[in-house]
């Protein structure tokens, strides 16, 4: 093969070693990455002494690798350093102490939301599913939804999005018929906010607004509010939409479209 045939695959299949590591905190064998590569032993042994050169893996007991301290103070420098991230962190702490529950800032990546930070409450914390970088399905969450809803921008783009992917149910209150959920994103774009009614986890629900960093138009993300059912029921939490874009707007973060000049 040619140096430009060869250099892509090399480098994709150390890349793909790394994010099965990032799966395992616990670590993997050479045996265990073997069979999730689908490759030789000598080609995953060779990505990953690549990796423990540099210090984004290293080898531990019982002949198990694990991500290395590098990759993780690369990951929590950039972290820090982001800048939608660090404005968004004050607010999502107002809105964690004013409503008790989990907050989340999230965009959109395709057809997934990856959290970019999240806040749990000090006192009644049930732990969610979601982490700082982890994804969720966008159809079934509030901030995948809300930025959906802006990014396809009609009902009619919204209805053939649905109807080329699977929905699959993960709870018994998924939209999972495209026509349904096409109507789902024309009234979050009516009412400028977008719910989960139990959609991603059962007993959770939650309420997402935009959130305008980049563009006066167009979200660069979403935050929400996620709450057990229980205890903040769904109404609750949709009755307290303006009290939730006025701790934003004291926060100096937009949380409604802005005016455009001519």
């Amino acid at each position: 093969m040619t140096e430009t045939e060869q250099g892509p695959v090399g480098a994709e299949r150390v890349l793909k070693v790394l994010m099965e590591l990032a799966k395992e905190p616990e670590g993997l064998t050479l045996d265990e990455t073997t069979r999730r590569m689908h490759a030789s032993k000598p080609t995953v042994h060779r990505a990953l002494a690549s990796l423990a050169r540099v210090g984004l893996a290293k080898r531990v007991e019982r002949g198990r690798y694990v991500l290395g301290d590098e990759f993780l103070r690369l990951a929590f420098q950039h972290q820090d350093r982001r800048t939608d991230s660090a404005r968004l962190e004050p607010l999502l702490d107002a809105l964690t102490a004013e409503f008790g529950e989990t907050t989340h800032y999230a965009v959109l990546d395709g057809d997934d939301v990856v959290y970019r930070a999240k806040r749990d409450p000090l006192e009644g914390a049930v732990r969610l599913t979601s982490t700082v970088g982890g994804r969720n399905p966008a159809y079934r969450t509030g901030v995948g939804k809300l930025l959906l809803a802006w990014s396809l921008g009609t009902s009619a783009a919204a209805l053939e999005w649905a109807q080329n992917r699977e929905l699959p149910a993960r709870t018994p209150t998924t939209i999972t018929d495209p026509a349904a959920f096409a109507r789902a994103l024309e009234r979050i774009r009516a009412d400028g906010y977008a719910v989960d009614d139990q959609e991603n986890e059962p007993g959770v629900n939650c309420i997402a607004v935009p959130v305008f960093l980049e563009s006066a138009s167009m979200p660069s993300g979403a935050l929400s509010i996620s709450a057990l059912s229980f205890r903040t029921p769904l109404a609750e939490l949709t009755s307290a939409v303006e009290r939730i874009h006025a701790i934003a707007a004291a926060h100096d973060v937009p949380t409604r479209p802005q005016p455009v000049g001519p």
